[in-house]
């Protein structure tokens, strides 16, 4: 019999023989939306999809092509200063079911996701010192506990080496289905206990396309609600509605915490998105005096005790409170004087929070947050003159000389590729003003500020001084603090809406 097109001829698992309309054969991934490429995932575009054509009829560069595109795509945040809850209490939960041994994740989802995990713990702490975390694993409808509620950072990564490691005794290997109401039972039992002043969040990790549950999940998700458990779901196989009843119902109606990975480094960005600490939700207004009487006592106080020990240098070896080992060095609790190993702690024996100041320092920063820069523009360049980052002194490209047709050429590039803000109609057309009748203004300009600069300089709103990528990705990211705002090169006392106090962040 002839061969036909879309005939599959038995082979591996992870390579199919598929014959042609020619006669030959050729090997590929098994696909299940047919032969049309609109339905392939992001892993599976060719080049085709890439291209983009702008409007002078040349091929304009993939923005994934551009290193300092990248960089820029990290910046996409909101920087509006909300209330947040600096002191978070988070589950992480990873799907160990036997979906993760799927391999649209390389190695697998299960690897990939073990590896991402990791970093996520580091960033986690980097971002949250003062909070404390816990680590779970589904499968064979059970949840079980990989790390205890804790806040050092090595007590989540060496369990999540050994999860890896297959030579180890707490390797797992993914088994079975997973279940999503055993595993919020699991969260609802560790989060019990936290205090009030902390927020209580669950995040999964969801590879199935099917929960496995003992009961009525609908009953569990109120009860989340109840305890004012938030809950993020990040998925690897598709969009589930009851995965976006859990999201939508246990944030106020926000279901923009479900997401769904396209590939590995989406499912990257949707991981490291979580270590930004939530917006603080309003209550809903109570109808009886009695009812907000019992929500005031309930959370009485506004302000939370905290020691500031200092580390010490024994001549002899003690037993520390939190290990019960023997250590030369650590530090001593400021109420009762038990020895911890290592801060962020609760003291074992007195039950208070030991911090240091750096570590508060560093959660401020997320209250206010530092601005975007905006991108430079040849001619705002030409303006200024500068010729240098006013921070680590890099030289920028020499600016071009001006000229009609230079200019003509830069406007319809920036036309075609969405970065031109729309102004007013004035006289001499130079108006930076948005037109606040377009609906598309504001979406407009946040494309602006998020891409690329064509002279590569970024500019602060606030002390008008011009940096390079590499000090605009630092500053937003590490130092949350902007040099020329520091230095006291403000314009106009600008730097006091911008984080406040002077300065550009904290």
């Amino acid at each position: 019999m002839a061969d036909s097109d879309g005939e599959f001829v038995y082979g591996s698992d992870d390579d199919v023989v598929r014959t042609n309309d020619y006669g030959t054969r050729a090997k590929g991934k098994k696909r299940g939306n047919g032969h049309s490429g609109r339905g392939k995932e992001r892993w599976e575009q060719g080049v085709q999809d890439t291209l983009r054509e702008g409007a002078d009829g040349r091929l304009l560069p993939d923005e994934d092509d551009n290193p300092e595109a990248k960089k820029r795509k990290r910046l996409r945040q909101d920087t509006k200063p909300f209330q947040r809850g600096i002191i978070r209490h988070v589950v992480l939960i990873i799907d160990q079911s036997e979906a993760m041994l799927d391999k649209d994740f390389r190695p697998n989802r299960y690897l990939a996701v073990l590896k991402y995990a990791q970093e996520f713990v580091g960033e986690f702490f980097e971002q949250n010192p003062i909070s404390q975390m816990s680590i779970m694993g589904m499968y064979d409808g059970f949840c079980n506990r990989v790390s205890e509620l804790s806040g050092n950072p090595n007590d989540h990564i060496t369990p999540l080496r050994k999860l890896r490691d297959s030579r180890q005794a707490d390797y797992q290997e993914p088994r079975g289905s997973p279940s999503l109401q055993n595993a919020l039972e699991q969260c609802r039992a560790a989060l019990y206990h936290t205090p009030s002043h902390g927020t209580r969040e669950v995040i999964i990790i969801l590879g199935a396309l099917l929960s496995v549950d003992p009961g009525d999940i609908f009953a569990t998700i109120r009860a989340c609600v109840k305890d004012k458990i938030r809950v993020n779901i990040i998925g690897m196989g598709g969009r589930l509605k009851i995965c976006q009843e859990i999201c939508a119902r246990t944030n106020g109606g926000d279901e923009t915490v479900y997401g769904v990975a396209l590939d590995q480094l989406h499912f990257r960005d949707l991981l490291m998105a979580t270590t930004t600490p939530p917006v603080i939700r309003d209550t809903a207004p109570t109808t009886t005096t009695a009812t907000a009487a019992a929500e005031e006592n309930a959370n009485p106080a506004s302000l939370l005790m905290m020691g500031f020990p200092s580390r010490i240098t024994e001549h002899d070896a003690t037993i520390c409170a939190c290990h019960g080992a023997l250590t030369r060095g650590g530090y001593l609790c400021s109420r009762c004087k038990a020895k911890v190993c290592a801060l962020p702690a609760t003291c074992p024996s007195c039950g208070l929070t030991l911090i240091l100041s750096t570590h508060l320092a560093r959660s401020y920063h997320h209250l206010f947050p530092l601005r975007n820069w905006s991108p430079v523009s040849w001619d705002r360049a030409r303006k200024v003159a500068s010729s240098e980052c006013a921070s680590c002194l890099t030289p920028f490209p020499p600016v071009p000389p001006s000229s009609p047709a230079a200019a003509k050429r830069r406007k319809s590039s920036a036309a075609a590729n969405g970065t031109a803000h729309k102004r007013r109609d004035g006289p001499n057309n130079n108006s930076n003003t948005v037109d606040a009748e377009d609906p598309d203004a504001d979406a407009e300009i946040v494309g602006a500020e998020a891409a690329a600069s064509e002279s590569s300089r970024y500019e602060c709103d606030s002390c008008g001084c011009h940096f390079c990528v590499d000090c605009d990705l630092f500053c937003h990211e590490v130092a949350h603090n902007c040099p020329g705002c520091l230095s006291g090169i403000v314009k106009g006392g600008a730097a006091a809406e911008n984080g406040g106090g002077g300065a550009n962040g904290v």
